[in-house]
């Protein structure tokens, strides 16, 4: 068949735009496709963006509260390790809750709680020296506020525990004292089960000198020692730089003075006040109980002195005096108030000192106790079985004598030194 040229261009007119139309319909089909899928993911992105921001949110917010708890804890920690400094200083419980606040209260504590207990409420250590603190705060909510308007309650404990590396059974209580604890002279002192403890910041607050010799546990100070003749002891070397060891007998009460006045004439005294002072001679029974004494207490030579169950307090800045060729056989009460106590200082008195010296047949059976006052101790004698303890603003050792530690049944004691403090709980 003959085509003709008009013909032809028609057929390939009509080709050329069917292929055109065919291809332009499928570019607009394609186009409403794509605006189409466009919209879904934004709309998909608008539902979802609050769950995104939420859950990071959530995960800041997650964070800031591990890092509250993280720092709650630590302020119970410093807490409970500044009370339990406070105990070794044998604060009562009101002074060891103030310094475990005022420790939370400059760590951050701000609007939150802290409760104190000493010893613990729960845990293991209920029965020990230790310091319990409970610390609680509420936090504000950030991002999960959307969800509830209630804080989020946060809770911290910690229990800092007290130990005991040694007892004392002489203690020097001055905190400055150059030579608290002096031994000097031809001195031998033996003690078993226990050691010597100075208060004192003084490079040599523990002083041994000239031929002195010293048995010890330990030599234990709170600044330095000097020792020209080193001392025989259980522990590798004296230790310094040690916290202080508090005044075993602080919370000892006063004796109350009693009416009328008593006189130290007679071969057999009881208890009650010497408004005079003692001056003692000859053969002397002291009967059981409580001496207060305004004056000073002088044993004269060759005098022959006994009591059991004696505590003699001497008032004011009153002092005592025994001589060396006295012999003196006295005991502490073995229970009650005064227990374990066999020589108390005023608190109240000035600056002074008191001389105890004695035969080897001599016995000071108890505490020496005179937290203002230096104790000069003389002579070869010490308490029955060695127990005896001596307790002093400063101490000052040159005779010869062997003291025990064990001495519980004789109702004394322990002296805690070289105390420490480490978070138990």
């Amino acid at each position: 068949m003959t085509i003709t040229p008009g013909i032809a261009w028609a057929r390939v007119a009509m080709a050329f735009s069917g292929r055109f139309f065919r291809q332009l319909f499928s570019r607009l089909v394609s186009l409403r496709f794509c605006e189409g899928k466009g919209g879904n993911v934004a709309t998909i992105f608008a539902l979802t963006l609050p769950v995104v921001v939420g859950g990071a949110g959530f995960g800041v917010e997650t964070s800031y509260w591990y890092y509250s708890s993280l720092k709650l804890q630590a302020i119970a920690d410093a807490a409970a390790y500044a009370g339990a400094l406070e105990k070794i200083a044998g604060s009562d419980t009101d002074t060891i809750t103030t310094a475990a606040t005022s420790s939370a209260t400059s760590n951050g504590l701000g609007t939150g709680t802290i409760v104190v207990h000493t010893p613990p409420t729960s845990g293991p250590n209920t029965a020990k020296k230790a310091v319990e603190v409970i610390v609680n705060q509420n936090l504000d909510r950030m991002f999960t506020s959307i969800f509830t308007q209630t804080k989020v309650p946060e809770q911290a404990r910690a229990v800092a525990l007290i130990t005991d590396a040694s007892k004392a059974c002489v203690l020097a209580l001055n905190p400055s004292a150059s030579q608290a604890a002096l031994f000097s002279g031809s001195t031998s002192v033996k003690l078993t089960g226990c050691s010597v403890m100075a208060d004192s910041l003084a490079s040599d607050a523990i002083k041994i000198q000239g031929s002195a010799g010293v048995q010890a546990d330990c030599l234990i100070t709170v600044g330095g020692v000097v020792l020209n003749n080193p001392p025989t002891m259980v522990c590798k070397s004296a230790i310094t730089q040690a916290l202080p060891a508090a005044d075993p007998f602080a919370s000892l009460p006063t004796p109350a003075a009693s009416n009328p006045c008593l006189n130290d004439s007679k071969s057999k005294l009881k208890p009650g006040t010497y408004c005079s002072g003692m001056s003692l001679s000859g053969n002397v029974t002291l009967d059981p109980g409580v001496y207060v004494v305004q004056g000073n207490l002088k044993i004269n030579a060759n005098a022959n002195i006994s009591g059991s169950g004696v505590t003699i307090f001497m008032s004011g800045s009153s002092t005592v005096s025994i001589n060396g060729n006295a012999t003196v056989t006295l005991s502490a009460p073995t229970s009650g108030t005064y227990s374990g106590v066999l020589f108390y200082g005023d608190r109240t008195g000035a600056a002074a000192q008191s001389t105890f010296n004695g035969t080897a047949s001599s016995l000071l059976t108890g505490a020496i106790y005179f937290p203002r006052q230096q104790v000069n101790y003389l002579g070869n004698f010490s308490g029955t079985s060695g127990c005896t303890q001596v307790v002093a603003d400063t101490i000052q050792w040159s005779g010869n004598s062997t003291i025990n530690q064990d001495c519980s049944s004789l109702g004394m004691k322990d002296i805690p030194a070289a105390q420490s403090v480490a978070i138990a709980e």
